[in-house]
């Protein structure tokens, strides 16, 4: 296996009361766990096929005793990947020795390999600017007044933007991480409500801007926080935006978040539908089998869950794809292969599955965290924290 296809890195370390080599190693890892994790697990196997790759072992001897290290990558899923892992430390003897064989971890190559593109980059960055002139010192000063990080400030314990309390403008947003992630993409006068209770101070600083805008959290309790600032702020707050369903304004990218702000509403229309939204969600009803179903029996379908049906006119009959957290496609996906898929990759918002919903769909949205599914139909029960939807709630 090449570097490029392994997922994952088992280390593992290896100590053994007598002189061993890395054959003797191998042999053991290969001999020893061979009929304990069934057919598909074979390691032989796995590495003939390149789902495993070469097993390295570095080895060192001391006063009659061995040590060392084991590297084992795996192209494998994590439930894959974990069980090997666990099954190297069944290992108790090694040719004539006794041996203890514990893992360390279990190494994201994806990730490593991310974390040394952002360092290069870093370097790469700074490379440029020290062999510049002073005209090109004066552009990255520029940039960098947009994409600095830590500039955040203080103004009566609530987490700011360097120009909230100069600026015309205000946004108001719960956390501080919120005012982080909106600071690095340029917006620099956001301030936190720092929780629930909207402090007197945050209202006297709304009096003086022209224009106030409350960004709160796409669920339930950002449109709560929403009703605790129009409360606390009355006529001061102008405008709001919402974070897109279920998401948070502190892991929204620079595009959604420009999207967002772009599309604010004004503050009375936006608190008059969120408020017949919230008094709607605290009826009681009869409903039995889902919460996105009225008292009609009809679902309610958000809007970009119709905008994402689209895509199911591309699919095969058993074939899925999901939608990612950017909004784009994965690539199609037959049904074995969909829970392996879903696993191991982050943030999707749906899974679109052209046929029956069925109890198995919802465990593979379940364990991957997809918040939303689309099926052609739905033939199982809802499970919390996943809304389902059929093509004919759509048509």
């Amino acid at each position: 296996m090449s570097e490029q296809k392994a997922k994952y890195m088992i280390h593992a370390s290896i100590k053994a009361d007598g002189t061993i080599q890395r054959k003797d190693v191998v042999g053991a890892i290969f001999g020893q766990t061979e009929g304990l994790l069934g057919e598909e697990l074979q390691l032989r196997k796995l590495q003939r096929t390149g789902r495993i790759g070469h097993v390295d072992v570095n080895l060192n001897s001391n006063k009659g005793k061995v040590s060392g290290e084991i590297l084992l990558p795996s192209s494998l899923d994590q439930v894959s990947t974990a069980v090997i892992g666990a099954a190297l430390e069944t290992i108790e003897r090694i040719g004539p020795c006794k041996s203890t064989i514990k893992v360390k971890r279990i190494e994201n190559v994806h990730s490593v390999k991310r974390d040394t593109v952002i360092d290069r980059a870093k370097d790469l960055l700074l490379s440029i600017v020290n062999e510049g002139s002073e005209d090109s010192k004066s552009i990255l000063d520029e940039v960098r007044s947009v994409l600095t990080l830590g500039t955040e400030t203080n103004h009566h314990g609530m987490t700011c933007g360097p120009n909230a309390l100069e600026s015309e403008a205000l946004i108001i947003v719960e956390g501080r991480n919120d005012v982080r992630n909106l600071l690095k993409f340029g917006i620099k006068n956001a301030i936190a409500t720092m929780g629930a209770n909207v402090k007197d101070e945050l209202a006297q600083l709304a009096k003086k801007k022209t224009t106030v805008t409350a960004f709160c959290d796409g669920d339930r309790g950002g449109k709560l926080l929403l009703m605790e600032i129009s409360g606390a702020l009355g006529k001061s707050l102008t405008h709001v935006s919402l974070a897109p369903e279920s998401r948070e304004v502190e892991h929204l990218e620079g595009k959604v978040v420009t999207k967002c702000l772009n599309q604010k509403e004004t503050a009375t229309k936006a608190i008059n539908r969120i408020k017949a939204q919230l008094k709607q969600d605290d009826k009681p009803t009869s409903r039995d089998k889902s919460s996105s179903e009225d008292v009609n029996g009809a679902t309610e379908v958000p809007d970009n869950v119709r905008e994402w049906s689209t895509h199911m006119a591309d699919l095969k009959s058993s074939s899925a794809i999901l939608i990612l957290e950017d909004g784009s496609t994965s690539e199609p996906v037959g049904a074995s292969k969909l829970a392996a898929f879903a696993e191991d990759i982050e943030g999707a918002q749906c899974l679109l599955y052209n046929g029956k919903i069925s109890k198995r769909m919802m465990e593979i949205a379940e364990l991957a965290a997809i918040p939303n599914v689309l099926g052609s139909s739905i033939s199982c029960d809802p499970v919390d924290g996943i809304n389902a939807y059929s093509m004919s709630d759509i048509e």
